[in-house]
This record gives structure tokens, C-alpha cells and sequence, in this order.
């Protein structure tokens, strides 16, 4: 137990009566009596304390978080004592999350309940840790209290932010791909599998007639096709020490996470299978999948990774994933790539580029863009601008060699990865080049 700040005011003031009464004895008695009436009421907390039973306190949290937004978390505590109870309540939220709405008092009624409700903010993703919440109780005399700890520990899962992703996805399943910037330019009857057999129509093309059914039908017969479906996607995700930047709320790297979750959805709906692979600091590999849970594999591989120091071997990645990846597939590699990465890289994948079709994502630090766009205003302006303008000279080169090694590059703002990396995807299926 310890006691409150009105118990230690009031100690306060006998001790101002102590120092009266050591130069007038007439007020000793006073003091004396003071005083025994604070031990009295004193006891009188700690007997009502000692023998008060603590409420039940019971959590309620999201199934799941995402990261970057708020989420409600509630306290219910149950009290089944014969007297109401006040307490102020601060629960063990974890401390990398910003918090809204605690400490809070809560008055609980006899064998009753009461409520609050406090949100938080996670900045990372991975497991969070609720642990039990500090319950601060205080006398009915208001001069101790007494903590104790309640409720259970539980961890909850911070996913990456779902939230815009999925508004993404369900303009997509509204067939409003424009308002996202995706651009589905399919042309009627043209694409790389065969679907069905219909009706001539006004600008069919000649090769798209099947003479063999306009013979039996003394019709017009077209064939129509469509992208062809059961192909496969892989990512290959660099979580090297040049994914660590940050941009705001956000890092580099959580950008390409809600890039790969939208790519994974658009790319499961058109018939196609995803799978994940990374390296450089974390080895995680799950061979592609497709189907209604295929969705979730590829969110409970990636909703906890995180960027390490390591450097970014590409020669190691490539080989490991040619080991594990038989079957063709386009291949997603996302890094940020350097000046001294052209030669090394187009070395690394060759092996790869045998079999698969590489698509190398590239991120672009949005600082580069802020600075030309500031005024110059003296010699270390003019320097800064001299010296980004000579760095992305050496990228724009680098950037060149990559592509005249047979590697397809998208080179964007990370923000402008999730609809560029989608519309490269769909651009690569309509021209059947996978």
C-alpha cells in the first residue's frame, strides 16, 4: 500500500502543527490528537483495502491489426463485492504503439461492471504483447491505495495496412480499375489461351475465324480467347539493409509489402498462382499457391517481416531460388537498386533468366524529386542538386544495363509501387509474354 497525495498533504500540515507546538506547549495536545487521528483513519483505509476483493478485468482486442491505423481496445471490469469501487486503470498496451485514452478512473458498481475504452496505434508489424493492466485502488478515506496487477496477457497479430489494400482490391472486384490507376486494356477476342467458340461480330479479325465451324454451322464462326490463366508469380523479396528506409509513417519496405498483397490478389483472381521467397537476413519460402486460402499463406508468411543489415547477395537468392522454382514463372524482384548493382545483378540472374521471366522493381527514394524541386538559394543548394542530379545519372545507366541484359525494370516512388507493379503484371499477361 501506499499513500495518496491527500495523505501526504495532511502530513504535511501536522508537521507545520508539530513545529507550532514546539514554541507553544498549549497546542501540544492538539497535535497529539491531530495525529492520532490520521493513524486511526489510516488503519481504517488499510482494513477496507486489505479485505476488498480486486475486480476481474477482461480485454478486448481486434482478431487483427493493421498497421498504421487506430484500433478500439475495451476493458470490462467485474467487481462482486457488497460496496462500489473506484479505480483508475492503465493497461500494459505495447510500447511501440501510440496510445489514446489512459490512464482512465471507472467507477464499478456493486456486483456489477464497469467499461472503458482507450485505442492504439501500431508503428510496426509482427506480434504485439497486451500484458496485465495496473489497477490503482483507492481507499474510502482517500489516503492510501493499493496497485495490483490484473486481466491476462494476450498477443495479437499487426498485419500490413489491409485496409487501404483491401479498398484497392474492392475497386477492382467493382470493375473500377481506373479510379485506382490500373489500366485493364483487354481487346475483345485477343489473348494467349482459348476460351470459346461465339458469332462472328463486326471487327473480328480473319485469323480469329474457325473455318472448320463456320464449314459445320454455314456461319461465321470466331474464336475468343483470354489470358492465359494457371500461370505462376513469384516474389523475391529483398530484406537487406537498403530496404530500411523510411518515408514518413511508413518504410520502404511496408510499401512493398502492400504492393505484394495487391499484386497477390489481383493475380489470384485471374486464375494465376503466388508464391513468396526472401533474402539477405530472412530465408522464408512458400512455394506458389492458388485457391481460396492462397490469400492468407501469403499474408502469414510476410505480415512479421522485417529489414536486416545484411548486404543484398543476389547471386545467393538466385540460386536458392532456382533450386526451388522448377516451373516458369515471373519472377518479382524488389530491391533498390545501386550504381555498382548492373553488372552483378545481370550475373546473378542469368541462370534464372533460362527459365523465368524477370521482373526487376526498383525503388526511388521520393527525397531525390523533393530536392530538385526546391529552390536554390546558395552554393550548398546548387552542390545538394549537382550531387542528385549526378546520382541519378549513375542509376538512369545502371538502369539501362539491367534492361539490355534481357531484364524487364520498373523504377518508382515506393508510395506508386502497388498500381505500377500491378499494371506491369497485367501488361505482361495481355502480351502473353509469361
Amino acid at each position: 500500500m501506499k499513500p495518496t497525495r491527500a495523505l501526504l498533504a495532511l502530513l504535511a500540515a501536522w508537521a507545520v502543527l508539530a513545529a507550532v507546538a514546539a514554541f507553544v506547549p498549549a497546542a501540544l495536545a492538539a497535535w497529539a490528537g491531530v495525529g492520532l487521528v490520521f493513524v486511526l483513519a489510516a488503519c481504517v483505509d488499510a482494513l477496507v483495502l486489505w479485505r476488498r476483493a480486486m475486480p476481474e478485468v477482461e480485454r478486448t482486442l481486434a482478431p487483427a491489426m493493421s498497421l498504421g491505423e487506430w484500433h478500439d481496445v475495451s476493458l470490462r471490469l467485474r467487481h462482486a463485492g457488497g460496496l462500489p469501487l473506484t479505480v483508475e486503470v492503465f493497461d500494459g498496451y505495447p510500447v511501440i504503439c501510440e496510445l489514446e485514452g489512459l490512464p482512465q478512473r471507472v467507477r464499478i458498481p456493486a456486483g456489477g461492471w464497469g467499461e472503458l475504452r482507450y485505442r492504439v496505434r501500431p508503428r510496426e508489424r509482427g506480434e504485439l504483447v497486451f500484458a496485465p493492466a495496473d489497477v490503482l485502488l483507492t481507499g474510502p478515506l482517500g489516503l492510501l491505495r493499493t496497485r495490483a496487477v490484473l486481466g491476462a496477457r494476450e498477443t495479437v497479430r499487426v498485419f500490413p495496412n489491409f485496409r487501404q489494400v483491401a479498398k484497392l482490391a474492392m475497386l477492382a472486384v467493382d470493375n473500377r480499375t481506373a479510379r485506382m490507376g490500373i489500366h485493364m486494356r483487354r481487346r475483345r477476342g485477343e489473348g494467349t489461351e482459348f476460351f470459346q467458340l461465339r458469332e462472328y461480330r463486326e471487327g473480328d479479325s480473319l485469323r480469329q475465324i474457325d473455318w472448320k465451324a463456320v464449314s459445320r454451322r454455314h456461319q461465321l464462326i470466331s474464336r475468343e480467347y483470354r489470358e492465359e490463366q494457371n500461370q505462376q508469380v513469384l516474389f523475391l523479396l529483398d530484406c537487406g539493409r537498403r530496404m530500411h528506409t523510411r518515408d514518413g509513417d511508413l518504410t520502404h519496405f511496408d510499401h512493398v509489402l502492400n504492393a505484394v498483397l495487391l499484386l497477390t490478389y489481383v493475380a489470384l483472381r485471374q486464375g494465376d498462382g503466388v508464391g513468396v521467397m526472401t533474402f539477405s537476413g530472412s530465408d522464408r519460402w512458400l512455394p506458389p499457391v492458388r485457391g481460396g486460402a492462397a490469400m492468407n499463406s501469403v499474408l502469414n508468411t510476410v505480415f512479421d517481416l522485417q529489414t536486416t543489415t545484411a548486404p543484398s547477395d543476389f547471386a545467393e537468392a538466385a540460386a536458392r531460388l532456382g533450386a526451388r522454382q522448377r516451373r516458369r514463372a515471373l519472377v518479382v524482384l524488389v530491391t533498390n537498386l545501386r550504381d555498382d548493382d548492373s553488372e552483378d545483378l545481370g550475373s546473378a540472374l542469368a541462370p534464372l533468366r533460362k527459365r523465368h521471366l524477370i521482373l526487376v522493381a526498383s525503388l526511388r527514394e521520393p527525397v531525390l524529386g523533393q530536392v530538385l524541386n526546391e529552390p536554390i538559394l546558395g552554393f550548398d543548394d546548387a552542390l545538394r542538386v549537382g550531387a542528385t542530379h549526378h546520382y541519378l545519372m549513375q542509376r538512369m545507366k545502371a538502369h539501362e544495363m539491367v534492361r539490355g541484359q534481357g531484364l524487364r525494370l520498373l523504377d518508382v516512388e515506393p508510395a506508386q509501387l502497388p498500381v505500377s507493379l500491378v499494371n506491369r503484371y497485367l501488361e505482361i499477361k495481355r502480351a502473353g509474354s509469361l
